[in-house]
């Protein structure tokens, strides 16, 4: 009995301390990175562009709705609840009564109006102007024919309806960081300074910002989510350099950094490291596209061969280190229509060379392709699928762009075939994504391979009458299916982004719309940090 007592004191012992180890510690300075080109344009969500503003912005402001990285797609944010009407198309939502601005001023109905019509204003020319475009009226106040968003209605201070365009879900456009909540007060009286010194609903508040170095923001003590933000300072250092953040992350004056993919395998084979690395595939697609006009591609035998006569898998592992995940299909593996059943292109040579012999191109053909300079998805992959392709006797001639040139021949159809990494994810929504290739959607925006296939079509047409998500999800990936075996390009990985963070940090999520937009408010450090005291 004796040795049974000591046992279960033990047992109660780990667990109190394992409890311990798991409790959400308060305090403490957090040294994040801001790594994506050089210093930040605006803070101001309404007028930013760039990802490095964006991921820096979200925790200053709320937008209506959030990412959830762990059920991977929107949910409500500002409001308790929302009630949406049979047809799809209006939304009545209720907000939360705690939302306070940073000046103090409790949120309303009519800040979310107020918000939406700044965004879509041409005085603004928001970036963020096609996210509240769904809304029925927006377009019409845009062009200035009207006065208001006819789609949006205050009930009283606390409850908002939205009139949806068309039956779609809010959601998937509202959450953008661009479309947060500010307070009209703040705005108006700051004018362009705004931007410098902004006030919104987030988090966290805004301290400083140093040009060129850092943005220091410091907790915010009336934040609607009891408890949080645990961490009573975030300071964002702008660090562009690779190899300036690993020496900063090494030294252990960064608690977190993006892991890019020079460093990968490094940080990978340490042992320390790789026990904190947060991994996921982010919503972007690598490929190759083929023009349908180019003769030999019009044979679906040939797309298809292409695939099977490349080993995406090798070139992988031993091109990028391991840092992507081999595709499936067009949507990865964190789209919510993902097909887990579904397999891709295996590398199978035998089955190639019966392909193109069934196409009549068992003699081969030569093909140009552009690109970038990119190493995860530029010309130096298309060097490394050269000798595969040489086995169905097809020759690649590569010809490297500069991007904004890349950009514009592809959107023109003005190629042979392009390799380029694209979005996947249309703000996570999985029937948008596959919009792109719809064929009424110009090459201009966004259908690069003039992609026409009426059965896809019609999958997606009947997908989009649907409010059953998972009656929806199942027509997606069917749609998904039949593109996938069209073949209309070469499928090769999707982005694997990568957080490496240190032993005393809790709280980052794997974020597939993008890696660095972390919800800091969710993040805390153990007693061990070198900031854990700072205040």
């Amino acid at each position: 009995m004796r040795k049974i007592a000591i046992l279960l004191a033990g047992i109660l012992l780990c667990g109190f301390m394992a409890g311990e180890v798991g409790a959400a510690r308060s305090g403490g300075t957090f040294n994040f990175c801001a790594p994506y080109g050089g210093d930040l344009l605006t803070l101001d969500p309404h007028r930013a562009t760039a990802t490095n503003d964006m991921l820096v912005i979200m925790n200053l402001h709320r937008s209506l709705y959030a990412w959830d990285p762990d059920n991977n797609h929107p949910k409500l944010e500002l409001g308790e609840k929302v009630e949406a009407s049979a047809d799809g198309l209006v939304y009545r939502i209720h907000l939360k009564k705690n939302v306070k601005f940073h000046n103090g001023r409790r949120l309303t109905a009519e800040d979310i109006i107020w918000s939406y019509e700044r965004v879509m204003s041409p005085k603004t020319t928001s970036a963020s102007a096609r996210f509240v475009r769904v809304i029925k009226g927006a377009k019409g106040y845009e062009d200035g024919k009207a006065n208001k968003i006819s789609g949006l209605r205050k009930i009283d201070d606390a409850t908002l309806e939205i009139t949806m365009e068309n039956p779609v879900d809010p959601s998937y456009n509202l959450y953008e960081v661009g479309t947060a909540i500010l307070p009209r007060e703040e705005v108006e009286k700051k004018g362009d300074g705004f931007g410098s010194d902004p006030v919104g609903c987030g988090p966290f508040k805004f301290v400083k910002w140093v040009r060129g170095s850092e943005i220091v923001m410091a907790k915010n003590p009336d934040y609607y989510e009891k408890g949080k933000p645990y961490l009573g300072k975030l300071i964002y250092k702008i660090m562009p350099e690779g190899a300036s953040r690993d020496v900063a992350f090494r030294a252990k004056e960064l608690d977190a950094t993006v892991v890019g993919s020079t460093q990968y395998p490094v940080y990978k084979a340490d042992p320390q490291f790789s026990k904190n690395m947060v991994e996921v595939a982010e919503l972007f697609t690598r490929l190759i596209g083929f023009n349908p006009k180019y003769e030999p591609f019009t044979k679906k035998q040939v797309r298809q061969a292409l695939n099977y006569a490349i080993d995406s898998r090798l070139i992988i592992q031993k091109l990028l280190k391991e840092k992507a995940f081999p595709c499936v299909g067009y949507l990865p593996s964190t789209s919510p229509a993902f097909d887990p059943q579904a397999k891709g292109y295996e590398f199978n040579l035998p089955k190639a060379k019966a392909l193109m012999k069934e196409a009549g191109y068992e003699k081969g053909f030569t093909f140009e392709c552009i690109g970038s300079n990119s190493e995860a998805f530029g010309v130096v992959v298309v060097e490394a699928i050269m000798p595969f392709l040489k086995q169905i006797n097809v020759t690649v001639k590569p010809q490297q762009l500069e991007g904004a040139a890349l950009a514009d021949r592809v959107r023109n159809l003005n190629y042979q075939a392009f390799i380029w990494s694209i979005s996947s994810g249309a703000g996570g929504d999985p029937l948008e994504a596959l919009r792109r290739w719809y064929s009424k959607n110009p090459s201009t925006a966004g259908n690069y391979l003039d992609y026409n296939n009426p059965e896809f079509d019609k999958l997606l047409d009947t997908a989009s009458q649907i409010r059953d998500m998972a009656k929806r999800v199942e027509l997606l990936r069917k749609a998904d299916a039949i593109f996938r075996e069209d073949a209309p390009i070469w499928f090769f990985n999707y982005n694997k982004a990568v957080v490496a963070h240190q032993p005393w940090v809790h709280g980052i999520k794997p974020v597939a719309i993008e890696m660095m937009y972390q919800n800091m408010a969710d993040v805390w450090i153990e007693e061990s940090s070198p900031r854990a005291r700072e205040k």
